[in-house]
């Protein structure tokens, strides 16, 4: 039963009924409707878990298990003496870091420009930017390879016969960087677009200029620096699409890592499974550093203006009947 408090302001007392009764049956269905939620979404979690782990175990247990014999690491050890590991390898780096650097190049520049003069503009360069998301990489690689049988009878007696065969180096292929770029390109343009979103960049780069800096001194100096945690993730999405991309690569007769790692599970199965693992964790480590990178990031801009706030005024009390009035505060004060 509801407690009754009684009000006393002269002129008689008023039954009220406190609320204290049913507090503790609010919050019971509160908390019970709070952990509703916290099951479900473990249980999920539990099982994407499960689903996650479950294979890479059995790949370890796949490189390290010689029927008859017990644990072995040999497929570990011999990763790095194996024969050809390490030219794919830096090949694959190379590539990365040649398709990174191409790009930014292009987008960066192309996205602040159409922020900055033609806002209009910005649904024809998503979509341009979003293309290879539906084009498969089989269709482009056959485009690819018909331009490169039609360029010999075309382009022998033209000075760019020369350019389209340094392009097909196989010490470092350009064809294979101008193809990654293309399909990296959804992925950039998506990592910078949040960056841009989260920045006033209209009036970064007028104040800039109103300082006297050219065009090219405010992307450096002031468009940049602010996009950090977007550049470091157009980065590694993009490093991670280069040491993953198999086909393009095996189907123009290059060997890149992805492609050195299926040439070997012909022959030494445990060793390319191996392989595949250490590369999944480099990229979960790499991830990580990413992660811990932003929010570090975010943390430092937001740390000035939080200490640029102005403190806030003091309360004063009202003084007690019959007391004196407190005096007027003063600005200096």
């Amino acid at each position: 039963m509801a407690a009754l408090t009684s009000t006393a302001d002269g002129a008689g007392t008023a039954p009220v009924a406190s609320p204290q009764g049913g507090a503790p049956a609010a919050r019971r269905r509160a908390g019970a409707r709070r952990g509703r939620p916290r099951v479900w979404r473990g249980a999920v979690l539990g099982l994407a878990g499960v689903d996650f782990v479950v294979p890479l175990v059995a790949s370890f247990v796949f490189t390290v298990h010689v029927p008859g014999q017990g644990v072995d690491f040999d497929a570990y050890t011999g990763i790095l003496s194996a024969d050809g590991f390490g030219r794919s390898l830096l090949l694959s780096l190379g590539l990365a870091a040649a398709t990174i650097a191409l790009s930014l190049l292009l987008v960066v520049p192309a996205m602040v420009a159409v922020r900055l003069g033609a806002p209009r503009l910005r649904p024809v360069v998503e979509i341009v930017c979003m293309l290879p998301l539906v084009v498969p990489p089989i269709a482009l690689v056959s485009g690819v390879q018909s331009a490169l049988r039609w360029g010999p009878d075309h382009l022998a007696t033209t000075p760019l016969y020369q350019t389209f065969i340094a392009v097909q180096n196989p010490s470092f292929p350009l064809v294979l960087v101008f193809a990654y770029v293309v399909l990296a390109l959804p992925f950039v343009y998506r990592s910078l677009d949040a960056g841009l979103r989260a920045v006033d960049l209209t009036t970064l780069v007028e104040a800039a200029r109103n300082c006297g800096a050219s065009m090219a001194a405010t992307v450096w100096r002031v468009v940049l620096p602010n996009l950090r945690s977007s550049l470091a993730g157009a980065a590694f999405l993009t490093l991670a699409l280069v040491l993953g991309e198999y086909t393009i690569a095996a189907l123009l007769g290059y060997e890149p890592f992805a492609v050195w790692i299926v040439t070997i599970s012909g022959d030494q199965a445990q060793m390319s499974v191996a392989v595949s693992l250490l590369s999944l964790l480099i990229a979960w480590a790499l991830l990580l550093v990413l992660s811990r990178a932003g929010a570090r990031a975010d943390t430092g801009a937001a740390a000035p203006g939080a200490a640029a706030e102005p403190p806030a005024p003091r309360a004063r009390t009202a003084p007690a009947s019959g007391a004196a009035p407190l005096p007027a505060t003063s600005a200096k004060e």
